[in-house]
């Protein structure tokens, strides 16, 4: 949530960033709400003012020394003073509800070089690293080698659950844990606190990171009869954790490592890129999160962007880096990068063959969007107390990693190699057709 002052005296670059975000959202509203607030509260104190005042003069000798009237007056005002300031309190509690309602729904600011546009076209690759895998065979996507090795099965799983989940079996089993241990690995030698977080979060939290709960535009399973829902990725309860938190200044920066299971609706995500294991109901992953001082939140986005980086590039998968354009960053990210990988079996953008780059992590810089929802901050050198800066990035997404892997690795016999750096963590280097 940006703050309210800012957004009234800056309401013309706030209006803009929305218009650029594509979002709904009356920055005007939020504007005059704040000074309403402001108006209601300075003639609140000021009756509270006029109550302590006659309290006083109905004190001790001063009342003694009134004749009746007088006294009977005092006692008359006090009773609508106590009247009106109740009046006053209900006002201005209405009136702060509103405004927290209008806030909310306004975006972060965007970076200055964000790229400004809708959709994923408009994304800017400022990286590629490693070149897309060429075969001298007919190769095969996730899905169909999955079920060849079998590794994965979709059908027990529509059976079981329904459609977009899934079992990993035999190999693939091993393939998941021994990329969550490789990513940990590479985590905590860097500092991160390692965790698995709960599966199921307060709403308020939810709402805090800056996730709608509830609604036909949810992504989030919520639990019946309950104020709770199922996370969409932990970065809901690595960023909950020190809510409503004062945090001593030399204990920042905060690392952490989060490994949890991930629950998404994924409703209206029918279509050419959301086949097999790209768009699930139900995957696991690690994810990195990290609270620092404001004016060190860029560098730890880089540092968070250079990790993700690294843990491909040892799993040597080709991919490429984008800079997220305006109207796909969510409303909490002040900048975002993605890191697409390229997947040999993905159907292209004019149902081309021969590939795509797909996403396969991200990361964001929210500054003190999220802090300012879930009130965690710092105490500074001068005494006062500042909202913290909260980013995220996905250090292993293992459905889409396990995408990557079966599609560049696989060998003209159907087989599939492991990456050299996952051998010692799977146990073995290849898995062949059954």
């Amino acid at each position: 949530m940006l703050d309210y002052k800012f957004i009234a005296e800056n309401l013309s670059a706030v209006m803009a960033n929305i218009a650029d975000r594509f979002m709904k959202a009356d920055a005007e509203k939020t504007a005059q709400l704040y000074y309403k607030r402001t108006e209601l509260a300075t003639a609140l104190q000021a009756l509270q003012q006029k109550r302590n005042a006659n309290a006083d003069s109905m004190k001790g000798k001063g009342m003694q020394a009134l004749n009746g009237d007088q006294r009977a007056a005092l006692i008359e005002e006090g009773k609508k003073l106590k009247e009106d300031i109740v009046s006053a309190e209900n006002e201005l509690a209405a009136v702060e509800k509103e405004l927290l309602f209008e806030a909310r729904r306004i975006p972060n600011m965007a970076h200055p070089d964000a790229p400004v546009g809708k959709e994923d076209k408009d994304n800017l690759e400022v990286k590629v690293s490693g070149k897309p895998t060429v075969f001298s065979f007919e190769p095969s996507d996730h899905v169909k080698l999955g079920q060849d090795l079998d590794i994965i099965d979709f059908d027990s799983a529509t059976r079981v659950s329904g459609t977009k989940f899934y079992y990993l079996k035999n190999e693939g089993v091993f393939l998941e844990l021994g990329l969550v241990r490789y990513a940990l690995d590479i985590l905590q030698k860097k500092g991160f606190t390692p965790f698995i977080t709960p599966d199921i979060a307060r709403e308020e939290i939810l709402e805090g990171i800056g996730f709608n709960p509830r609604g036909a535009e949810s992504n989030i399973y919520a639990l019946e009869g309950e104020d709770t829902c199922l996370v969409g990725t932990a970065e809901i309860t690595l960023g909950g954790y020190y809510s409503n938190t004062i945090l001593p200044k030399e204990k920042l920066p905060v690392r952490m490592a989060g490994l949890s299971h991930c629950f998404r609706r994924e409703a209206g995500a029918a279509g050419q890129f959301s086949k097999g294991l790209y768009r699930v109901h139900q995957f696991t992953k690690l994810e990195m999160f990290v609270f620092c001082l404001p004016e060190d939140s860029n560098a730890f986005h880089d540092e968070l962007r250079s990790i993700e980086e690294e843990i491909f590039e040892g799993l040597d998968i080709p991919f490429r880096v984008v800079d997220t354009c305006t109207g796909d960053l969510g409303a909490p990210a002040y900048r975002k990068w993605d890191l697409e990988a390229w997947m040999p079996g993905r159907t292209g953008l004019c149902g081309s063959t021969g590939g795509e780059w797909g996403e396969v992590t991200s990361t964001s810089n929210c500054t003190d969007y999220q802090a300012r929802r879930l009130n965690i901050r710092y105490k500074d050198s001068d005494g006062k107390n500042k909202f913290v800066h909260m980013l995220n990035g996905t250090a292993i997404a293992v459905s889409r990693a396990i995408i990557a892997i079966l599609e560049n690795f696989q060998q003209a016999d159907g087989s599939v190699k492991i990456p050299r750096a996952l051998v010692p963590y799977t146990g073995f280097d290849i898995i062949k057709r059954k």
